[in-house]
């Protein structure tokens, strides 16, 4: 089965579940459609033309993805990745990264995380005031950049913040530092954001980029 997406040829995908909703994703060119097995094709097919500027969207933002994950990001900057299995260490040399294998590869990633993330934090850190002693913990996440859990002073920060620039990283580990101030997104909270990070507006706008 497909269907014409802004010009565009997809292939469709339907996966039969119980849940009460349909769900789209995109899997390169093939656009998945989870629905109940009582939903007919022509129900989706009228469904995706309804939604068609916004799956396009979905469309395009896939394929970016599938694009950048083809290198390796590493704090803004984008190397390509040359496997050698004579390379006992990571290193990386003008626009490449040499690395024995994609184990290899991914603990590096893993490392330079724990590094890169511990030492923003302790250098950002001692300009807040009366913020209580916390932990700082590390993993992917989908939909959040970083997490604040006050009660237990746990602050998480996605890995993937590895691929972007420094500064957007401080921006994040700023923003849930406040959270010990100012618990929602308040007007409060963000006069704390703006006097640690004057142009928060725009690292949010930068980390909704691909």
């Amino acid at each position: 089965m497909q269907v014409t997406i802004k010009d565009t040829l997809v292939d469709i995908k339907i996966v039969y579940k119980n849940n009460k909703n349909i769900y789209f994703r995109f899997n390169e060119n093939t656009l998945v459609v989870t629905c109940n097995k009582l939903v007919s094709k022509n129900y989706i097919e009228k469904l995706i033309k309804k939604n068609e500027n916004s799956l396009y969207k979905m469309y395009q933002r896939t394929l970016k993805e599938s694009e950048n994950d083809k290198y390796f990001n590493y704090l803004g900057n984008k190397y390509t990745i040359v496997y050698d299995n004579e390379t006992k260490k990571p290193y990386f040399n003008e626009d490449m990264i040499f690395v024995k294998d994609e184990k290899t590869l991914n603990k590096f990633y893993a490392l330079e995380c724990k590094r890169i993330f511990e030492s923003e934090v302790v250098r950002i850190t001692p300009y807040f005031n009366n913020i209580p002693n916390f932990s700082l913990r590390i993993r992917k996440m989908k939909t959040r950049w970083g997490v604040n859990n006050i009660t237990k002073k746990i602050i998480t920060l996605n890995s993937e913040l590895l691929k972007k620039e420094l500064h957007l990283l401080d921006y994040v580990i700023i923003h849930e530092l406040c959270h010990f101030y100012e618990a929602n997104h308040s007007v409060k909270f963000w006069n704390h954001v703006s006097k640690y990070y004057p142009k928060y507006k725009e690292a949010r706008k930068e980390l909704r980029e691909v």
